[in-house]
């Protein structure tokens, strides 16, 4: 098995890189997906997330009300680590399940927005970055997902700095290019993964 933690700003295009991966073979665990599925109605991330922010987070359906806590936590240093702090060791657990129940020869990509900021490098027999500019990230934040600029901007200032995710790289695949050449990148890169599996398990 080849263990690769795939990581880029919000904007750069990271899970179009997941999608294209997975339809080459790769098995994906999507930290944002699990991160989500922890705190749906029910479950001991809602209730600990409740507890810590009070009840003014739920929607009125009793489910987590994302963008009004987003609002709450992307203000504030130390509320965002206390939410990281409920919602990541229920990921980290998920995801060793999911993992465990790959097969021994997979190439499992795991998605993880904030590796970088977590000091997650080491957990991965390596790890890609998709890479775009600032102003790559904003246009698509605002013209495709609907953001104010300002938020977007946000958004951005709250995660790792290109550099820092540029350091901690083994695979760089830059997205500031037209689709079909994402692909012929992705193509070259999944190439190389499944190299290394096969090598891996040899």
């Amino acid at each position: 098995m080849l263990k690769v933690g795939l990581t880029g700003g919000i904007g750069a295009g990271k899970s179009e890189v997941s999608r294209l991966l997975v339809e080459r073979g790769a098995v994906l665990i999507d930290a944002d997906k699990i991160a989500r599925e922890v705190v749906e109605p029910g479950t001991e991330g809602l209730a600990a997330v409740v507890e810590a922010f009070g009840d003014e987070v739920l929607a009125p359906d009793g489910s987590l009300d994302r963008p009004r806590l987003g609002s709450v936590v992307f203000a504030d240093s130390d509320k965002l680590a206390t939410l990281n702090k409920i919602v990541h060791p229920l990921v980290g657990a998920r995801s060793a399940e999911l993992e465990a129940a790959a097969g021994p020869d997979s190439v499992v990509v795991h998605d993880v927005p904030l590796l970088t900021e977590n000091g997650l490098a080491p957990l991965y027999d390596l790890v890609i970055v998709v890479d775009a500019s600032r102003e790559t990230q904003l246009d698509r934040l605002t013209r495709l997902r609907g953001m104010s600029e300002e938020d977007a901007r946000a958004r951005m200032s709250a995660q790792a700095t290109r550099e820092k995710r540029l350091e901690i790289a083994d695979i760089v695949i830059d997205n500031d290019v037209p689709l079909e050449r994402l692909r012929e990148r992705v193509d070259a890169v999944w190439a190389e993964l499944a190299r290394r599996a096969r090598a891996a398990t040899a």
